[in-house]
């Protein structure tokens, strides 16, 4: 399958895998423009013609580029992915929104039967930075409905409200929702619904 590539799109395909298995997050077109030497329109040729042949997705976002090829096989793989699909308040809590933004690479460590289990979520807020959750942040989250105590939860309040906090048990039918950040107060409820758990952070470096 790599033979269709020519070296240069070889060359931009294997600066976009090696930065997400580094990083964590893909690059943009100006850092790949910068590995290689390239102009920003000359990348951006190569991205269409490495996504006609299906080696890459793109979403159109600034670190929208998922590498779609496994170089030791020498193949095109399924994009392992996860979408974002809104944000969560780090804070107080919000309505729940949905709002599909694209999408972010499940890392190496990740190996899901189903990348629907996972999803992710734009953070809104600073209640978590002291667990290096930062506003503006994605957060890969695997959806699950139970937790447990001290796990980084995706949780839903009364009527839809979302919000990311640790989470605790307080008591037999109450719950303890624990912000990292000493400037916010914790929310004590006997109403939730655990909608995931974060196993993961993104960070655009560039903001």
């Amino acid at each position: 399958m790599a033979r269709s590539l020519t070296a240069k799109q070889r060359r931009v395909l294997d600066v976009i895998r090696a930065f997400q298995v580094e990083n964590g997050y893909s690059p943009s077109v100006r850092q790949i423009g910068e590995q290689l030497g390239l102009s920003a329109a000359s990348v951006q040729a190569h991205l269409v013609a490495l996504d006609r042949k299906n080696y890459i997705r793109r979403t159109g976002e600034a670190h929208g580029i998922t590498a779609n090829y496994d170089p030791e096989s020498d193949e095109c793989l399924q994009v392992r992915a996860a979408q974002i699909i809104g944000a969560i308040a780090a804070g107080s809590p919000i309505e729940a929104i949905t709002d599909h933004q694209g999408y972010v690479p499940l890392p190496e460590t990740v190996s899901p039967d189903d990348p629907r289990d996972y999803y992710a979520l734009e953070v809104r807020g600073d209640s978590m930075v002291d667990d290096h959750i930062l506003d503006g942040d994605r957060v890969l989250v695997r959806r699950q409905n139970t937790a447990d105590d001290g796990d980084v939860v995706v949780a839903i309040l009364g009527d839809e409200e979302a919000t990311l906090k640790r989470f605790y048990r307080n008591g037999r039918f109450r719950y303890l929702l624990k912000p990292a950040n000493s400037e916010h107060d914790p929310i004590d409820t006997n109403r939730l619904e655990i909608r995931g758990v974060v196993v993961g952070v993104y960070r655009d470096h560039l903001k």
